[in-house]
């Protein structure tokens, strides 16, 4: 297949091999391009993060000095929801996550990504049907990976903190401190609470995920509309060319800021997620 450096056609819902075949089984199958620039992205936070830490001085440089920053500012937010007896135990998983989407939303902002891969002729030239780059949180694979993987360790560390038994009450138990016959009375009503309450539990992972997917695969759709958007309208070609750098500008701003905001987003829904099955009602104690 042929290999161009063009303008990228809109994403498609499921992410190819980074090395198609047109005959038999594709070359690697499992190595899909979102995957490719996941690790990729995954070995940039690592090697930036070793470098920022090789040789930590009292008087930090600029990387130790904003590594430092990133992290103390994390832990700091991460603590005043989750609070001082939780924040040890799930800051390393709620940063990472933090880290790893943002540098990937970034990423996606790139040039090239998305335009450089196999493709065919078009009407309006060369187009990349199978980009070598694709921003791996807007595969559906990975971010329900990440959302997966965040409520099995939700669940261990609920259970770890209030035990299975004060877990089943929080989500099964008579809320607001009744007692006597009032308390008896309502145990149907919050039975059922609690049913629906699993039923939200179960779709967090979906919801989670496709929050994060929906944001970042269409904000790549509305920037790959807006780069061919003359060639759309039939403009001439210096004119196509010119509306292709000069229209994405603001909406390249608009990624950036949308960026930050998902990989908060997910951040803090995980968090309040810990604190809701992780808090500790001191007016039982009273």
């Amino acid at each position: 297949m042929p290999f161009s450096t063009i303008l990228a056609s809109a994403l498609t819902l499921n992410a190819p091999t980074i090395f198609p075949s047109s005959q038999g089984e594709p070359f690697l199958e499992w190595l899909s391009n979102s995957v490719f620039v996941g690790v990729g992205v995954a070995a940039f936070i690592i090697w930036f993060a070793r470098k920022a830490t090789r040789n930590m001085t009292v008087i930090p440089g600029p990387t130790q000095n904003f590594f430092e920053a990133v992290v103390q500012g994390l832990y700091d937010l991460i603590e005043s929801i989750v609070g001082a007896h939780m924040v040890a135990r799930v800051f390393s998983l709620l940063a990472t996550l933090f880290i790893f989407i943002i540098v990937s939303n970034w990423f996606a902002l790139l040039p090239g990504v998305g335009s450089i891969g196999w493709g065919k002729e078009s009407a309006y030239g060369f187009e990349v049907t199978a980009p070598l780059l694709r921003p791996t949180t807007a595969d559906m694979n990975m971010t329900l990976a990440m959302a997966v993987v965040f409520m099995f360790f939700w669940l261990y560390w609920s259970i770890e903190e209030v035990g299975v038994k004060g877990f089943l009450s929080h989500i099964f138990g008579v809320k607001g401190g009744l007692t006597g016959f009032m308390a008896i009375a309502l145990i149907p009503i919050f039975l059922f609470v609690g049913l629906i309450e699993v039923v939200s539990m179960a779709f967090r992972p979906v919801s989670l995920s496709l929050r994060l997917f929906g944001n970042v695969f269409a904000g790549e759709t509305l920037l790959t509309t807006m780069i061919t958007l003359g060639k759309s309208l039939g403009l001439p070609e210096w004119m196509s060319y010119i509306t292709s750098i000069t229209i994405p500008i603001p909406f390249y701003f608009l990624e950036i800021l949308v960026g930050l905001l998902q990989a908060t987003v997910f951040m803090l829904l995980c968090s309040v997620y810990i604190q809701l099955s992780t808090s500790h009602d001191e007016e039982e104690g009273h």
